[in-house]
């Protein structure tokens, strides 16, 4: 399987070793008739020269053209996912459109073995179809827009039964995130042995980073939190709690998650968010914001056109169990953990706290600070760190400065979840501009009045489902563990 267009590695293994290549393919160009054949000279600096096929010339610098040097930025690097392991690779195979469309092919509702589909679209895969469609539209679409004519899609022309957007699954991962916090700083502050590997706590949503510190970082591991994302939140909710709602096992629910991210797919892939019980993953497959465009391409189903309903509110029907929609979170894009620590801490404080927002080497990089108004003690100190080269230097002083935080909210893409890699892009504009373009389009347009809602909601849902246990725990949280490299240097072939 092709991982990436940009990208693709030779001899796929558990880790890349030094003797296998990254190839970053260059563009074909069809010789011209009559053209010469060429050859590529290097000379003793290692410089590339293009030179012809007849040249007997032993100093290629004076005949021949000299070539640019292919590199590989860390973007190239990190979009190749070739240092996934072998094994990981088979499951992704299974995570696409195409499977989504022949599942739906052979899902007959008169069969017994009949599964209820279900799709759940993350905000910001409706930011980025939403900020696409507006660049080329008269009038802005709003992402709520983009729901309701995605649901219509999804229902009339794929045969979903029920479409969800992640925001409630998000809303309950919030929870249970503040909660892991506080667990994590009140064995902080008893001391001894059980503070060893708290803080600070590191967000867990982004499955790149994830990957990044099993792999390479294991002994950041223990400070990563378990609470799970909401991609697998919302699994849970589906195939265990509305699942039950609907007369359902488990198994018996289809689910597909549409998010931003391709690493989405390898975290659904996950041994831990498989249900031994009853069989069935949490999320049976996943598909990019692009996928996602591309099988209503492939169906000729215009976004475009307004649809009936458009901009009709959120309705609950008890009949259907529906979960409240576009619920807002301020903070980031990219799920709000910080802010939702920060607006805990702030909201249960008996003394008043400020807040104070520092920019540090880049946008991506933000230190977030609350003191007592008045004395000016500092009770938390966290950070928002997005983007590798940033998040390897939140690794790097964690290991040898000590705790410098209580909480960062780590991405593994620059700018957040609303730039990841399977999200639409623009090629008139450039990367930045576009992402912030899309995040402005992930602000409009929430529902603020549902989170009273949600918050009943959440209670229910933690009566009813958390009070199941599954083997190990928490049934929201998850583990890590550390993926040691089988290779021996000694034995490395250069």
């Amino acid at each position: 399987m092709a991982f990436s267009g940009a990208l693709t590695l030779t001899d796929l293994n558990d880790f890349i070793t030094p003797a296998q290549a990254c190839i970053k393919p260059v563009e074909h160009v069809e010789k011209e008739a009559g053209t010469a054949d060429t050859e590529i000279h290097i000379d003793s600096s290692g410089a590339y020269y293009e030179v012809s096929g007849n040249d007997s010339s032993s100093q290629p610098t004076s005949s021949g053209k000299q070539l640019e040097q292919a590199q590989i930025s860390l973007n190239d690097c990190l979009a190749c996912s070739g240092c996934i392991t072998s094994a990981e690779s088979v499951l992704i195979t299974l995570q696409s459109h195409t499977e989504v469309l022949n599942f739906l092919e052979a899902n007959s509702s008169s069969s017994e073995s009949y599964k209820i589909p279900v799709i759940s679209i993350a905000p910001q895969s409706l930011a980025s179809l939403a900020a696409s469609l507006s660049h080329s539209s008269p009038t802005p679409i709003t992402p709520r827009q983009v729901l309701r004519r995605v649901e219509l899609f999804c229902k009339n022309v794929l045969g979903f039964a029920h479409v969800f957007d992640t925001t409630f699954a998000r809303h309950l991962a919030l929870r249970e995130h503040v909660a892991e916090f506080e667990e994590r700083r009140l064995k902080d502050q008893a001391g001894g042995e059980d503070a060893v590997g708290q803080l600070p706590m590191l967000a867990s949503a982004c499955p790149g980073w994830i990957c990044y510190a099993e792999k390479a970082h294991s002994e950041m591991l223990p400070f990563i939190a378990t609470t799970k994302s909401p991609q697998q939140v919302m699994g849970t909710l589906v195939k265990e709690w509305m699942g039950a709602k609907w007369g359902k096992l488990p198994q018996d629910v289809y689910h597909v998650s549409v998010m931003p991210c391709y690493d989405k797919k390898l975290e659904a892939s996950r041994q831990d968010f498989y249900n031994e019980t009853y069989s069935t993953r949490d999320v049976d497959c996943v598909i990019t914001t692009g996928e996602l465009e591309l099988m209503m391409r492939e169906k000729e189903w215009n976004l475009s056109l307004p649809r009936e309903l458009d901009d009709a509110p959120w309705q609950s029907s008890s009949s259907s169990f529906d979960l409240p929609e576009l619920l807002q979170h301020p903070g980031s894009s990219s799920g709000s953990y910080l802010q939702s620590i920060v607006s805990h801490l702030t909201a249960s404080s008996s003394i008043p706290l400020q807040l104070s927002v520092k920019t540090l080497r880049n946008a991506d990089y933000e230190e977030h600070v609350l003191t007592e108004v008045g004395s000016g003690n500092i009770v938390f100190k966290g950070a928002k760190c997005y983007g590798f080269r940033n998040l390897q230097n939140v690794v790097r002083k964690t290991q040898h400065s000590g705790r410098s935080y209580d909480y960062i909210e780590v991405m593994a893409c620059p700018g957040g979840c609303v730039n990841g890699g399977g999200q639409l892009k623009v090629p008139a504009w450039g990367d930045k501009e576009w992402t912030r373009k899309v995040e402005e389009v992930y602000w409009d347009d929430r529902t603020p009045a549902a989170v009273e809602l949600a918050d009943r909601m959440t209670e229910l849902v933690h009566r009813e489902l958390c009070s199941k246990e599954r083997e190990g725990g928490n049934i929201l949280r998850t583990q890590y563990r550390a993926v040691e490299s089988e290779v021996i240097g000694l034995a490395v072939k250069w």
